[in-house]
């Protein structure tokens, strides 16, 4: 069930933001009287779902879910209808508008996918508001792995500043070093402010780790399954766990190293419940688990709440948006460096389906679907034959030198581009499949 409603959740986010992309072409083609054939949600090869046309266009729905178009008369697109192109051009015709009018309907759809994140951003914050954890609620300092520790950093280090700027969002340091590059943690260990210098290579870890750092917590018990030995051996909900045969273990972190020491053994563990502290006699097993789950840190911490009204939500958005915005193409910049390994981290529909959550949660799927409709627009705009950016690159040219490319020039560079970006869509699809059987 929870895999339907991720695929449920990933057609209908893209369906929208496809549909409203083709729109922005078909509203400025309009705009300038300008002829559009056929307006498809996903791709159509031999059939269609279901069609009708309605004046001189031709609206469906095709049965590959990659994406949708738009076919504007007099134009060089992914349909290659070269039989159009031999004929003479025609007033209502893409070739026969003003550089600057096409310029507008290749740009189109990249304005309304940008535009609709400020929007989608804004009502979000309105309706929900905005919560995260700050860092000054981390009282118990960080947890560690081992790349973190070997760059100095402590369980229990509480961060301050990265390269002396403070920060607010604990959930976005790291997000937040990988993509500025930082050159130093500042933290406080045992009352005392430290330095620690991030190494060069810290963004290919990062890549490759999903983290290093975590919240460091005390172990309480969130749930014990019903038929685990847990329930036997006298464990409850909201117990705490201090001691692991006689070792003090007062946070999570401390409890794992400990309890990795007895595996498939029966030993004693400390238990406080409530103003009671018990020892109960328990089974670890050969993996180093005793049958229960620990609570998360929510609610161990205070989290920030932002409400916004409509007149605040409408400029907190924007920001919102354009800080998305400015960090993809940050992300973007990571693809292009080799050393950092990010390629490999390149994924597909199965990558982005994954990013939807197992429930239903409109608060969140409508967060997603914004930063996608980022994610669409800047694609878009990449100056890749095929793609908006392609055109909108020789229209640029076009405008400045006074020269329009030929239509054999256009045609040849529309499958140049079409190549790469199967290439492309081949390789993200496969890096999908790959992490599926190594991950």
């Amino acid at each position: 069930m929870e895999i339907l409603i991720k695929i449920g959740q990933f057609l209908l986010s893209i369906s929208i933001l496809v549909i409203l992309h083709e729109f922005g072409h078909f509203a400025f083609a309009k705009l300038f009287k300008t002829r559009v054939e056929k307006f498809y949600l996903f791709f159509n090869p031999w059939f269609s779902l279901f069609k009708f046309k309605k004046g001189e266009t031709e609206y469906g729905m095709g049965w590959v879910p990659l994406g949708g178009y738009v076919k504007i008369s007099g134009m060089i697109d992914e349909s290659m209808d070269k039989e159009q192109m031999k004929q003479e051009p025609q007033p209502y015709e893409f070739r026969s508008k003003k550089s600057w009018q096409r310029l507008l309907i290749m740009l189109g759809g990249v304005l309304v996918n940008f535009f609709i994140a400020l929007v989608i951003y804004s009502a979000v914050l309105y309706v929900w508001g905005e919560e995260y954890l700050p860092n000054r609620s981390v009282k118990y300092g960080i947890t560690v792995d081992s790349t973190a520790y070997s760059m100095g950093l402590r369980n229990g280090d509480k961060i301050i500043s990265v390269d002396n700027e403070p920060v607010d969002n604990f959930h976005k340091i790291m997000i937040d070093i990988a993509l500025n590059d930082s050159k130093t943690i500042q933290i406080e260990r045992n009352g005392q402010v430290k330095e620690i210098p991030i190494p060069k290579l810290l963004t290919k870890q990062l890549l490759k780790n999903k983290g290093l750092i975590d919240v460091r917590v005390p172990f309480y018990i969130a749930e014990i399954p019903k038929k685990s030995e847990a329930i036997e051996a006298g464990f409850m909900i909201k117990d705490r766990i201090i001691g692991v045969d006689g070792v003090s273990t007062e946070f999570y972190d401390e409890y794992r190293t400990e309890i990795l020491k007895h595996k498939d053994k029966t030993i004693d563990l400390n238990v406080l419940r409530g103003n009671d502290t018990l020892v109960i006699n328990t089974k670890v097993s050969p993996e180093g688990y005793i049958g229960v789950y620990a609570q998360s840190f929510i609610g161990m911490f205070e989290l920030e709440q932002k409400e916004y009204d409509l007149w605040s939500s409408i400029p907190a958005g924007v920001n919102k948006g354009v800080a998305m915005f400015n960090s993809y193409l940050k992300q973007l910049k990571l693809l292009v460096k080799p050393e950092t390994g990010a390629y490999k981290s390149l994924g597909g529909f199965i990558t982005i389906g994954k990013i939807f959550p197992g429930v239903w949660n409109w608060e969140a799927f409508w967060n997603l679907t914004a930063f996608l409709s980022i994610i669409l627009a800047i694609m878009n705009v990449l100056p890749i034959p095929a793609l908006d950016g392609g055109h909108v690159m020789f229209l640029l040219y076009e405008m400045i030198t006074g020269r329009k490319p030929s239509d054999k020039f256009l045609e040849n560079a529309q499958v140049v581009g079409m190549v790469l970006l199967l290439t492309l869509l081949l390789f993200a699809n496969g890096n999908d499949i790959f992490k599926l059987f190594t991950e």
